[in-house]
């Protein structure tokens, strides 16, 4: 009689991704929860073997972490840097796209390098190289047109240009993947019923890229919330960034300039909470719309 089933080779196989998973995702956030639930309590003046010791807390650091004015003022500060980025780079990632799958376009390949490329940059090099662009003794461009790029109600439109500059080439390369994927008899039937260029782009091209457009918004709303390395780069260059000017900035002030651990940690799950939120929020909303529409 034959024997059903696989055996353990699919499991096998799994196990090199499960120990991976185990070790760099599912232990260190277990690890954040537990120091999330944790405190130092002082006996006495601290000094001597037992005077320090851990103790639980239960939900103290994350009503702590609530209830700071700071994070908030952050995520206000990300809100608004947020709705710039997402709006600037993914309408531009969408134009750059529709322009590139045109059939009229010129230098198709060089432009689609030539836009992705400030993608392959790393952040923190992206940012210095801006960030002297920026600084009045160097910039080439601070005197031509005369703007403190740097200044306390300039300083967020110049992070955002660095995070714009750098993630249009992504999304770009996504939206005009899926583009790509469009068979083309659908262009040539749209234009025999004497449809434009700009027609076939707004009825036919962006209702097909509604699951890509959300799918590169989400992965932005993602990237924006957790937005650090722009603020932190620039940070020495000015004194209108704070240390908690972000989120994350908070949570790394916390840990590593102040060292409390505890409430970094607390920290750190509350920001993980909202992004799923926000993120799933997002999705829900589309949804339905989506059904309505439907």
């Amino acid at each position: 009689m034959k024997r059903s089933g696989r055996g353990p080779w699919p499991y096998l196989f799994l196990t090199p991704a499960m120990v991976l998973f185990t070790l760099f995702l599912a232990v260190p956030i277990g690890y954040t929860v537990y120091l999330a639930t944790r405190r130092t309590k002082v006996s006495g003046l601290g000094l001597g073997k037992g005077a320090r010791r851990e103790v639980f807390v239960g939900f103290d650091n994350f009503a702590a972490a609530l209830a700071d004015t700071e994070l908030w003022r952050g995520w206000l500060r990300v809100l608004g840097y947020g709705a710039l980025v997402l709006v600037v780079m993914l309408g531009l990632a969408l134009l750059f796209a529709l322009l590139l799958d045109s059939a009229r376009v010129r230098l198709a390949r060089f432009s689609r390098i030539a836009i992705f490329l400030p993608y392959a940059v790393p952040g923190v090099a992206a940012t210095l190289l801006w960030g002297f662009l920026y600084l009045p003794s160097l910039s080439p461009i601070r005197d031509v047109l005369d703007v403190d790029f740097l200044g306390a109600t300039t300083v967020t439109y110049s992070m955002a240009n660095v995070a714009v500059w750098g993630g249009v080439g992504f999304n770009m390369l996504v939206l005009y993947t899926t583009l790509r994927a469009i068979p083309r008899d659908l262009y040539e039937a749209a234009r025999l019923d004497g449809a434009s260029e700009l027609q076939i782009a707004l009825r036919v091209k962006i209702p097909i890229l509604a699951p890509a457009i959300v799918l590169t918004t989400v992965f932005s709303i993602i990237a924006t919330i957790q937005v650090f390395t722009e603020p932190t780069t620039l940070r020495p260059l000015t004194n209108t960034i704070s240390s908690t000017w972000s989120p994350l900035m908070k949570v790394y002030r916390d840990a590593f300039v102040t060292g409390d651990l505890y409430s970094a940690a607390a920290t750190s799950i509350v920001i993980a909470a909202i992004s799923l939120v926000l993120s799933f929020g997002f999705l829900r909303v589309v949804r339905h719309h989506a059904f309505r529409e439907g």
